[in-house]
């Protein structure tokens, strides 16, 4: 552990971004509700800063190996962490909804460049192994994932605009450290093609699991985007919800996700958690106006997210003869469009319809995914085997979770 812990300080800056990189995910889940109400706007309009953020770090990712392989890592880190500093300052900033969206969007340009290379960064510069670099990297994503929904409740509590103007001051605190702290890096000496991703999803296999994972996102996105509108919580209170959803995701990703496919296979596994998150979003929609079953739901949705995410990234760097990188940003193109549907459909279903529907949607959306990967029993047979948890998917992560 005191070995592990003696890292550059390069390497300390870059995790440190990380961790405020990943607090995205959930830091917004707050403070939902209180932007609706004060910018009179209605749950679908919300949601946008989901769709937008997604929309656009989708699309980034076919162009970030493209911009790392010709600037270098630093400057791609760099130009990631300045986009984000400017453009959630003025989602902090805006008055008025369409404003924030479309910041989002900026935002979402800066994290896909940031998330792109964070990775690789920190295992070219760390001391030690491989392995310990990725544990490290694994903690940052583990603590910005839990920490992004508590941190947002609080600061929620004062402002809205509180989570954006603390993402702000954070990544410019990372920026600093990061530019004076990490080495130059020069360009690459292969330069990646946009076309590369796209080619790639000729493969059968590869295109099994991103169509599975678009889907699986559809019910991803309704539990973090629209489920704050029925808790009709404080910020605080859904913080601490969506806390511990992101103390369980972090936990079965790290600890309980490699012990399972070790015993049973990848393909196994992922089926059932699919199966067991399907059965947790319609029960969440049956029990829609009880708000203690929603947020129990939510926290156990956690537990198999974890499990899911873990596995079926690391799925994405077996199913096709390409590189991982090339692999991981055709799967995130693939993915992040289902993420950012979602959102906007979730609300539109739950203001014209009823609350529990969005539910069902995103359940019936979840198992439709496991029917779309088991087309690919055969083509993904690998995966059925037993075996033990490989190093790579924690570069699949960096680019398909965050």
């Amino acid at each position: 552990m005191s070995s592990f812990l003696k890292q550059p300080k390069s390497v300390w800056a870059v995790a440190f971004a990380c961790v405020i990189a990943f607090m995205g995910i959930g830091l917004v889940d707050p403070i939902l509700k209180p932007i609706a109400e004060q910018l009179h706007a209605s749950p679908s309009q919300v949601s946008l800063l989901f769709t937008s953020y997604m929309a656009v770090i989708g699309i980034a990712m076919l162009i970030t190996g493209a911009v790392s392989s010709r600037i270098g890592a630093k400057r791609t880190l760099l130009i990631g962490l300045a986009i984000i500093v400017v453009f959630s300052a003025l989602a902090g900033l805006s008055n008025s909804i369409g404003m924030i969206v479309a910041f989002r969007a900026g935002w979402g340009l800066g994290n896909a460049l940031f998330i792109a290379t964070a990775l690789a960064t920190i295992v070219n510069s760390a001391a030690g192994s491989v392995a310990e670099a990725i544990i490290l990297y694994e903690a940052a994503l583990g603590v910005g994932i839990a920490a992004g929904p508590l941190v947002g409740g609080e600061l929620g509590t004062i402002s809205w605009r509180g989570p954006f103007f603390g993402v702000a001051v954070l990544m410019t605190i990372a920026l600093a450290a990061t530019a004076f702290l990490l080495p130059s890096t020069p360009p690459e000496a292969r330069r990646t093609s946009i076309l590369e991703p796209l080619k790639a999803l000729r493969h059968r296999s590869l295109a099994t699991v991103a169509v599975t994972a678009l889907l699986y996102n559809f019910g991803f996105f309704t539990l973090l985007a629209f489920t704050p509108f029925p808790l009709a919580m404080s910020a605080r209170q859904i913080g601490l919800i969506f806390f511990g959803w992101g103390i369980g995701l972090a936990v079965t990703s790290v600890f309980v996700a490699p012990r399972l496919q070790r015993w049973f296979g990848t393909l196994p596994v992922v089926m059932t958690s699919l199966l067991l998150f399907g059965a947790d979003l319609a029960m969440m929609g049956i029990f829609a106006h009880h708000k203690a079953v929603l947020a129990i739901g939510v926290i156990v949705a956690g537990l198999f997210l974890g499990v899911n995410n873990t596995l079926i990234t690391e799925a994405v760097m077996g199913a096709a003869p390409v590189e991982r990188g090339t692999a991981s940003a055709a799967y995130s193109f693939v993915r992040f469009s289902g993420g950012a549907v979602a959102p906007w459909l979730a609300g539109k279903l739950g203001e014209e319809v009823n609350i529990q529907l969005p539910f069902y949607v995103g359940a019936f959306a979840v198992i439709l995914a496991v029917a779309v990967l088991a087309t690919g029993w055969k083509p993904l047979a690998h995966l059925r085997i037993p075996a033990p948890h490989s190093e790579p998917e924690a570069e699949a992560l960096t680019a398909a979770d965050a």
